[in-house]
């Protein structure tokens, strides 16, 4: 993996990150409706714990806002130049290193369901099902915890 550098977002970041999910493959064909017209705001970087991945010249290679309370891993998303590359992986470390710096014990994560077996690979466990909420949400969606004390 090339150099890589994990920040603190600013609400100038708001237009990268928004244009991240909205391009993201992840969220093609059949899982388009959940981020259809979804926009990240400065005012939601302001409120919550989000965090990018950069590279040497600043280009966005992935993001995750980290909420508190309750918390929950709210966005997660990598790039699809970046994909394969580690950075989803050094985001999750960070984040969980986060969360434990913020005295939380655990993380709920409802995953997008291609994203599960990713999320279980490093170590959060499945602890039940979402239900769809359409029209937005057409699908089940696995709920899991990541746990963040040692």
């Amino acid at each position: 993996m090339q150099s890589m550098t994990i920040r603190r977002a600013i609400g100038q970041d708001a237009g990268r990150l928004t244009t991240l999910i909205q391009e993201s493959s992840a969220y093609q064909g059949e899982y388009a409706s959940i981020i259809s017209g979804y926009r990240v705001t400065a005012d939601y970087i302001a409120r919550h714990q989000v965090l990018v991945a950069v590279d040497p010249v600043e280009r966005l290679l992935g993001f995750y806002a980290l909420v508190v309370e309750p918390p929950e891993l709210d966005l997660a998303f990598v790039a699809d130049i970046a994909q394969g590359m580690g950075v989803g992986r050094l985001l999750m470390e960070h984040m969980i290193g986060q969360a434990r710096e913020a005295g939380l014990a655990e993380v709920r994560v409802v995953s997008h369901p291609p994203a599960e077996e990713f999320y279980r690979r490093l170590g959060a466990e499945r602890v039940g099902m979402v239900a769809a909420s359409p029209p937005k949400v057409a699908w089940e969606r696995p709920e899991l915890r990541f746990t963040t004390v040692r």
